[in-house]
């Protein structure tokens, strides 16, 4: 199968083509195009091909991922392709894919944190198969593109919520008058190791939150202090704005 991705060397268009490639995928099989032209970032796997436009790209691929910012996006005439077209693009909906690429198959993702490392979340909506998002991490099929820009504000947000909260709890313990290194420590501790902590899923969550309210102690009393301050309408009214912008775009 011939993949060709548009924006192969920005981050998830680079992502994807560095975890196919690491995955076994021929090089050969692999082409890449960007605004720049060939640079460094394939020298490990000398065969995979620089393509000179969107319309060679099309013409060799039986998959076409298009990775670059929507302003960036630019199809003059529909092209005759009659593959599988996988768009990581906010803003450029599934029918005015289909105007561009109007024989092929369109679908659109929108990958989360971890894409690099393959642990992303990746929902995607449209028509046809995803399969080749799996190199970026768990992929899930939804609805429609309402669906998605919910979860491109859900999961698409990566670690930019735990390190809002992180900054809040760093700032409140500087201002304790802690030393910023001890401060650090003790953010790093729960932050960075907490989520193996419920890695089995939201019923395991949830038992963790039953058993810290169960032992009525310290952190008993900062989680309702918490709630009372409004923390989970705090996260509802953070997704509800991302997704607003996500629809608006």
């Amino acid at each position: 199968m011939k993949i060709g991705i548009l924006g192969a060397t920005g981050w998830l268009g680079g992502a994807l083509a560095r975890n196919l490639l690491k995955a076994g995928h021929p090089p050969g099989d692999l082409l890449v195009l960007n605004r720049r032209g060939p640079v460094a970032d394939f020298d490990a796997w000398p065969g995979v091909i620089w393509a000179a436009d969107l319309a060679a790209m099309a013409a060799a691929c039986d998959v076409l991922v298009l990775s670059v910012r929507p302003e960036d996006y630019r199809v003059s005439a529909p092209l005759p392709f009659g593959g599988q077209v996988i768009s990581f693009m906010a803003g450029v909906s599934l029918e005015d894919l289909a105007r561009d690429f109007p024989a092929a198959r369109i679908a659109r993702a929108m990958p989360g944190g971890g894409a690099s490392e393959g642990t992303a979340h990746v929902p995607w909506c449209g028509t046809g198969e995803a399969g080749v998002l799996a190199a970026l991490g768990q992929v899930d099929r939804v609805a429609d593109e309402a669906a998605l820009a919910y979860l491109s504000a859900l999961s698409g947000s990566g670690a930019a919520y735990p390190a809002l909260m992180a900054q809040a709890m760093y700032r409140h313990a500087l201002a304790q008058g802690l030393p910023a290194d001890v401060a650090w420590n003790a953010v790093r501790s729960v932050v960075c190791g907490s989520p193996a902590l419920f890695a089995g899923g939201i019923a395991q969550a949830e038992a963790l939150l039953d058993t810290y309210h169960g032992y009525r102690g310290i952190t008993a009393a900062g989680l309702d202090a918490a709630a009372a301050a409004g923390f989970s309408d705090a996260v509802a009214a953070a997704l509800e704005a991302a997704t607003a912008k996500a629809l608006a775009f």
